[in-house]
């Protein structure tokens, strides 16, 4: 029996925490091909401008750009393509029933690699913010620095 070594592959969305207001968070697992696991363990997925989006019942996850896999033949995959993820019924239905109401959304945060090695991806339903929101994260952030920096001296 061999053991997993602990990876460390944290790919997060940081437009998507600027951008957005998030309201409520859910880890989903997703629906994957063998050359595109192997891509997220070397860390080659960006989840910006990705979005999730309800297809006949079920929550995809849109504009997730993984990398081709180097080593992989003719079976590689499309960088871009949709991707299913996975969540309970009740999960599910929660989350429709709220992206439906005007100004939410739901947005990918971070894509990681659980302890049995499987990628899971955390979602949240986000509400836009206004461009005076951002002006508010942008000094709250500054002054975060600021406090560090003086504690530092």
């Amino acid at each position: 029996m061999t053991s997993r070594k602990s990876q460390s592959v944290s790919i997060k969305n940081k437009k998507a925490t600027f951008d957005y207001e998030l309201i409520d968070t859910y880890t989903a697992g997703i629906v994957l091909t063998g050359t595109e696991i192997k891509s997220i363990r070397q860390s080659k997925a960006s989840l910006a401008d990705s979005w999730c989006t309800f297809i006949n019942g079920e929550l995809w996850v849109r504009n997730m750009h993984i990398a081709e896999y180097f080593y992989g033949s003719y079976n590689n995959h499309s960088a871009k393509r949709d991707r299913k993820l996975l969540l309970t019924g009740k999960e599910l239905r929660k989350l429709a029933q709220d992206s439906k109401t005007p100004g939410f959304t739901i947005v990918p945060i971070r894509m990681f690699i659980n302890e049995n090695g499987l990628a899971k991806l955390v979602i949240a339903l986000a509400k836009g913010k206004h461009q005076y929101d951002k002006r508010q994260s942008i000094k709250e952030n500054e002054d975060k620095r600021e406090i560090a920096r003086a504690l530092m001296n």
